[in-house]
Parts: structure tokens; C-alpha cells; sequence
């Protein structure tokens, strides 16, 4: 038996390997399994190009735990070492010393599998490791491997008789979890699912039905328990699936979910390879989903589901898989590093989501309607956050009224542009919040013919900001805000029954009934089946308290500010508020608290006090 000390000028790797190389101490598995498939996939390679003429047999990676033992086995029969490749791929780290290869690599691309320290990450759970190996190569003699997780490591021969590799590790007594069956599933299915090569982990029991009628029996049988999809379908050209694929592969990634809206596959090899299927969710009027549902792979091995780096923002609502090997790692594969082909499939995955979505407004605008309410968050986050995207998207971004009519933005122009103009001749969109607390307001605008918009999704208030700067040639007011009033009216022009001089009166006993400092009294001459009171809030300050809400922040103590409309053309105002004086003040702010309850603002003490003062009307 040979004995020496692994090639590294420190006195002791592992805890630097622990340290600094793998944060993540589970990967172990996902790293030991990647050697094995690229050690089976090295024999499919010579025997495809003839130089391997023997039986390949079953290509298999068997798992296997002895609990009692306290070995973790991982088990392939690819091409083996001989003796001279075990001790050139085990024991030659070669670099002069750890930190000098830490300093050197830290940022350099790619790195995992170089010098062995892939196989190295099984120190972070064993005390032990042994590998025992037989080379494919004919004459081969079977080898042993062991290490104690220390420079020192012994080599000597075993009778092996079949091809492959044992990575047995003696699972440490601070790493138990991992003899434990239900751990090493979990980690199987996180990091080995849709591995190319078939992985064993012991086997299960399933129910067959047998027989017929009252011979029918049901019959448990145990069976080989294969973990992973070995072919899944970001591997085949999309002509070769049918929605029902992209559907069932959609319940394996997410079981239990919602059916997907549609999806995208993506597939290009220049100028980098990339491969996958992003899946649209639904998930309404809210951005209440989870991020982290997209897993990065490269060559089918799981790398992360934090994609922020190569994934634009607003698509990080999206689900699926992607897979490319041109994906920069660092050396542990837990996080990427800056690279130009990061920017590159970035900018390819924006622009292919974005032709995806004009194909399918092209092609079916009906069903591009039907999905707007769970397609128009994506958009719209879209549209705000990537200027390229913006520029593709406000093609088919789409308006909704409440008579459930749907718009692009040059469409919706062309509607209103010969009544919902203000005194600087821009297009006015008017909109509501909630259809059924602004109702009042929404049946006066309807009223002066106007068109009114649904604008009641959690991201609106910063997408209409965003589509006025970046327009300039029309703004959003809500329906209930005062600028709504200051629309040019072409063809009517009203007049207030009301002299100058009443008119002042009028606003005159309003400012001095309601003792409100944070309202603004003022008169208009609105239509006499219009309310006598309204009340509009300043379209800039609501929407800026509504933005910094979305954000999390508060306003402080600021006051509340708003616009008491008074109609002077209502017979109410005209009548009883100008000639009756013994009422006139309870009759303001009887008619000041219903505008008031109609915004929603009355509340806790005086909406009782409004209640019972309506109530004592009646007797």
C-alpha cells in the first residue's frame, strides 16, 4: 500500500476548501454526482467513437445509504482511474497554495471540475472518504483511494471487477442529517432532477391492479426508484411537444399549481448556448407571487433559482427553467459573475418574452384580452424597468374601460381626442380606482360623455406616471379629481344661474359652516342634476400619497387636501342656501357630510353623528 501527502503547499486545505470554496455545505451531493455523470458520459463518448469496444451495460448512478455504517455511497459505471489517474486527479491539487489559487480563480469563470475540487466538497461532510475504482481500460487493476480530510492519503489495490467508481463517504458526526433517507431525497430532487443520466436511490413501493371484475386485485410490488427526468422537454425542439408537454412539464416543476397562461421556449446556440421554457402564471391584480420560481441549470445540472443577474427584474414573476453552460459560475456554482454573455442572454430572454407577446396579440387579440388582466402586470412592470421593452410594448399594452373595451394606446387617442382635452390641448384619460366608491363621480363623467378607464392594478399608479413622461402628450386624472372639471368643453358652455356677487356669498357661508383649513371651497356651474356638493381630490397629491403607500412609506402628519365643489346651479344652493338663513348652516354640512360619506370620508364619530342626525329627520 502506498502512502505520500496530496501536492499543496498549505499545511491543511479542507478547512479552506470548507471555508471559503463552498458556502453551501448540501451541494456535496449535487458536485460528487456531476463527476459521476461526466465520468459515464466520458464512456458513451469512446464507445460512440469506436475506441471503447466493450458492454456498457446498465448507465446507472446508484445512491446508496447504509445508515448504520454511517457511509453516504455514490456509485457510477462510467470509465474508472487507473492507479497513475487516481493519484494525478486525487492527490495533485495542482496549484502552489490554496490562497494563492483562491486569490488567482476567485473571478476567473468556469472553474468547477478544475483540479478535483468538485470531488474535494465531500470533506465538508465526511471524516472519511474512500474511492475505489476500476478503469474501463483493458488490464486495468482495480484502485483504492482513502483520506482522512488531512494531506496525508493512502492508495492500494482492490479486487473490483466492474467498471466505474465508489465515492464512499463516512459521514462526520457534525453532517448526520445526510444518513438520514428523507434528507438525501430532498437533495435529489433539488439538484438532480432532470439529470441526463438515470440516479437509483434504493427503491419504492407502488400498487398495480390486476385481474378483472371480482378477480380485481390490487398487488404492492417494490421497484427501482429513478429520480430524475433524463430527457426534459428544454431539450427537444419545440416542434417535437405538444401544449399537453409544456403543460404536464409545468405541474412536475410546480405540482398543484394553476395551469400557466402560455409559455415561451427558448433555444439559440449563437452567440451563446441557452435553452428553456419560461411559463407566464396567473396570478391577477396583484404581484403577491413568489420570485425565486425560475432554476437555472447548466447541462442539466441545477445551479440556483436566484436568476436575478441574468433575468430582467419584471420577468422574475415569470416560472421555468433555464439552461446554458455559457453561464459564468464562480467556483461553488452558488452565485454568477459579471461577464458580457450575462448582458447578452439578458438582452435575448427581454427581447424573445417581448416577441412573444406581439405574436400573440397579432395573432389572437381576443385571447390576448382574455389573459390582459394576469399579462398587463408583467407588461407594465415591463415597460417601466426596460427601456427596450417599453419600446416593443407599448404595441400591444392595453387600456380597459368599464364598458370592458380594450385599447392600445394609439387606439385609445384616437377615442378621446375630440372631448377629453384640457386647456394645454392634451388628451385627458380618465380613470377610476374603484368602480363602486366612485361610483357618483363615474356616473357624472358618463354623464358629460366621457370615457373612463378601469385602473385598479397594484402597479398602475407608477405605470400611468411612467407612460405620461415618456408620452407627453396626455395625462391620467381619477375620475374624482378636480381636474376633471377643467376638460374643454366644445360644444356646451354653462353658465351659473348665480350672479357674481351670490356667488361669493354662497362660497362665503360654505367656508365658514365647514371650518375645514384642508379644503378649498369653489364654485361651478355644473348641471342641476349633478349633486349640490362634490368633493374632488388634487390628482398630484393623491397620487403621490397612493405611490409612497405602494412603497411601504408613510406621508407623516401631512394633511389631507381636496377641492369642495359647490354646484351653483343646483336649486338647493340657489334656494335654500342663499335665501333660507335659519337652516342654511345645518343644510351645508348636512350637504358637505354627504359628499364626504359618498368619498368615503366620514368616519367613526361623525359617521355616527351623521347617522343619528339623519335619523332624527324622520321624527
Amino acid at each position: 500500500m502506498a502512502k505520500g501527502k496530496i501536492s499543496v503547499q498549505t499545511e491543511n486545505i479542507f478547512p479552506i476548501i470548507k471555508q471559503f470554496l463552498y458556502s453551501d455545505q448540501e451541494i456535496f451531493l449535487r458536485e460528487l454526482i456531476s463527476n459521476a455523470i461526466d465520468a459515464t458520459n466520458k464512456l458513451k463518448t469512446l464507445s460512440a467513437k469506436g475506441e471503447f469496444k466493450g458492454e456498457m451495460g446498465e448507465l446507472v448512478i446508484d445512491i446508496l445509504l447504509d445508515k448504520d455504517a454511517k457511509t453516504l455511497t455514490i456509485r457510477d459505471r462510467g470509465i474508472g482511474m487507473t492507479t497513475d489517474e487516481v493519484k494525478k486527479y486525487l492527490n495533485q491539487v495542482a496549484f502552489s497554495s490554496a490562497a494563492e489559487f483562491l486569490e488567482k480563480y476567485k473571478d476567473e469563470a468556469n472553474i468547477i471540475g478544475h483540479f478535483g475540487l468538485g470531488f474535494y466538497s465531500a470533506f465538508m461532510v465526511a471524516s472519511k472518504v474512500e474511492v475505489k475504482t476500476l478503469s474501463w481500460q483493458e488490464g486495468a487493476e482495480g484502485t483504492t483511494w482513502i483520506c482522512e480530510g488531512e494531506p496525508s492519503y493512502s492508495i492500494k489495490k482492490n479486487d473490483k471487477t466492474d467498471r466505474g467508481t465508489d465515492v464512499i463517504l463516512h459521514i462526520s458526526d457534525d453532517a448526520t442529517e445526510y444518513l438520514e433517507k428523507s434528507r438525501i431525497e430532498q437533495l435529489l430532487e433539488t439538484y438532480c432532477k432532470f439529470l441526463p443520466v438515470p440516479i437509483r436511490f434504493g427503491t419504492k413501493t407502488v400498487t398495480r391492479t390486476e385481474g378483472e371484475g371480482d378477480d380485481k386485485k390490487e398487488i404492492k410490488e417494490e421497484v427501482d426508484n429513478f429520480i430524475n427526468n433524463t430527457d426534459p422537454i428544454w431539450r427537444k425542439q419545440p416542434s417535437e411537444l405538444t401544449d399537453e408537454d409544456y403543460k404536464n412539464f409545468y405541474q412536475e416543476l410546480y405540482p398543484y399549481s394553476p395551469e400557466p397562461l402560455f409559455w415561451i421556449h427558448l433555444n439559440i446556440d449563437y452567440p451563446f448556448n441557452l435553452t428553456g421554457v419560461m411559463y407566464f402564471p396567473k396570478i391577477g391584480n396583484t404581484m403577491e407571487v413568489q420570485k425565486n420560481k425560475i432554476q437555472l441549470y447548466s447541462n442539466q445540472v441545477y445551479v440556483t433559482d436566484n436568476v436575478k443577474d441574468i433575468v430582467p427584474e419584471f420577468l422574475t414573476l415569470l416560472h421555468g427553467v433555464i439552461d446554458s453552460p455559457d453561464i459564468p459560475l464562480n467556483v461553488s456554482r452558488s452565485s454568477l459573475q459579471a461577464d458580457s454573455n450575462v448582458k447578452k442572454i439578458t438582452g435575448y430572454i427581454t427581447k424573445k418574452v417581448a416577441d412573444a407577446l406581439k405574436d400573440l396579440f397579432r395573432k389572437d387579440r381576443e385571447a390576448f384580452q382574455q389573459k390582459w388582466k394576469d399579462i398587463g402586470v408583467f407588461v407594465k412592470y415591463g415597460m417601466m424597468s426596460e427601456e427596450k421593452f417599453h419600446e416593443k410594448a407599448q404595441k400591444y399594452t392595453l387600456f380597459e374601460n368599464l364598458d370592458g373595451e380594450f385599447f392600445t394606446i394609439e387606439e385609445y387617442k384616437e377615442k378621446i381626442k375630440d372631448l377629453q382635452k384640457d386647456k394645454h390641448d392634451k388628451l385627458v384619460c380618465i380613470y377610476t380606482t374603484d368602480e363602486d366608491g366612485q361610483y357618483s363621480a363615474i356616473e357624472a363623467a358618463k354623464a358629460r360623455s366621457y370615457d373612463v378607464l378601469k385602473m385598479d392594478a397594484v402597479l398602475d399608479a407608477h405605470y400611468m406616471q411612467h407612460l405620461e413622461y415618456k408620452a407627453n402628450e396626455f395625462v391620467f386624472v381619477r375620475v374624482d379629481s378636480e381636474t376633471t372639471d377643467n376638460l374643454v368643453q366644445k360644444d356646451e358652455k354653462k353658465e351659473s344661474v348665480l350672479s357674481e356677487d351670490e356667488q361669493n356669498k354662497v362660497k362665503t357661508y360654505f367656508e365658514s359652516a365647514i371650518d375645514q383649513k384642508s379644503a378649498t371651497v369653489e364654485l361651478k356651474p355644473l348641471s342641476p342634476d349633478e349633486p349640490p356638493v362634490v368633493i374632488t381630490r388634487p390628482e398630484f397629491m393623491r397620487r403621490m400619497k397612493e405611490m409612497q403607500m405602494l412603497q411601504g412609506q408613510q406621508m407623516g402628519d401631512f394633511p389631507e387636501m381636496f377641492n369642495v365643489i359647490v354646484n351653483a346651479n343646483h336649486p338647493i344652493v340657489s334656494d335654500k342656501i342663499l335665501k333660507d338663513e335659519s337652516g342654511r348652516d345645518d343644510t351645508i354640512k348636512h350637504l358637505y357630510d354627504l359628499a364626504r360619506l359618498d368619498q368615503g370620508m366620514l368616519k367613526g364619530k361623525e359617521l355616527s353623528a351623521f347617522i343619528k342626525k339623519s335619523m332624527a329627520l324622520f321624527n
